[in-house]
């Protein structure tokens, strides 16, 4: 018995190793369920009114697209890469008159809030696949194309602009032995001062073989992200936060 259990722990340990020495590439798309909820602030007028996102502007779940590209490579020093985008976009119209940014918007005014995003991940493994464990640790570049938009025929408000976000990430998956299904969650994280932005992610996979060089897998998860901004430069506070279950594809090589 304490043979064998030696035997499986070097196996574990050099199957780790063996892996890290070959370039490995993973790909995915899929749907993400999105319920928005918060609030948006308009600083520079002064107004008191703050639209809540579902209750006065009407936004509701939307099935958002998304996309990512991991590569691991086997030479030690570099870093290795993964890259997301994904497409938040909601519109509805107003359930209630009020006054926001120095003009009144009556019932029914049009309201459209879209915040593509690029994520340029930079990770190393801490442990790959060691003990059927993997634990990765890098920085997130999350490129934010974000655009706002209020109007009725009298009163129009429109924003937008990008914003590049510097934030921490950390991702952890097991692999259930002798089973082809993985559970997996990962986080990016930047907070100071009133400032607080997070994306997170809980998920399990289950991957075919099929054939030995290209794997497809299925994955499905929750995921949440929190924009809460708060910056004496920008006119307007926001509190968003996206939540909602997602699935997708994805192939290995």
């Amino acid at each position: 018995m304490k043979k064998k259990l030696i035997v499986a722990t070097l196996a574990a340990l050099t199957s780790g190793i063996a892996q890290a020495d070959f370039l490995r590439i993973e790909a995915g798309a899929g749907i993400w369920q999105s319920e928005p909820s918060g609030t948006v602030t308009d600083k520079a007028s002064g107004s008191s009114y703050i639209p809540s996102l579902s209750d006065d502007l009407g936004y509701q779940k939307e099935n958002i697209s998304y996309l990512w590209l991991n590569v691991k490579h086997p030479v030690p020093v570099l870093p290795n890469v993964r890259i997301e985008y994904t497409t938040p976009s909601f519109e509805g119209y107003t359930k209630k008159s009020f006054t926001w940014a120095g003009n009144t918007y009556g019932i029914n005014a049009y309201s459209k809030l879209e915040m593509k995003q690029t994520d340029i991940v930079l990770y190393y493994n801490l442990l790959d696949n060691t003990f059927w464990a993997t634990l990765d640790l890098g920085l997130d570049l999350k490129l934010v194309d974000y655009s706002y938009e209020l109007r009725n025929p009298l009163s129009t408000y429109s924003d937008s602009g990008s914003l590049p976000i510097p934030m921490l990430y950390v991702r952890t998956r097991a692999q259930i032995p002798t089973t082809n299904i993985g559970l997996e969650a990962d986080i990016k994280y930047i907070g100071y001062g009133d400032t607080k932005l997070y994306d997170a992610r809980a998920k399990v996979d289950y991957t075919f073989d099929i054939v030995p060089v290209i794997q497809p897998a299925i994955e499905l998860g929750y995921r949440t992200q929190k924009f809460k901004i708060d910056e004496d430069s920008v006119d307007t506070k926001t509190d968003f936060e996206f939540s909602g279950i997602y699935g997708g594809v994805m192939l290995r090589f």
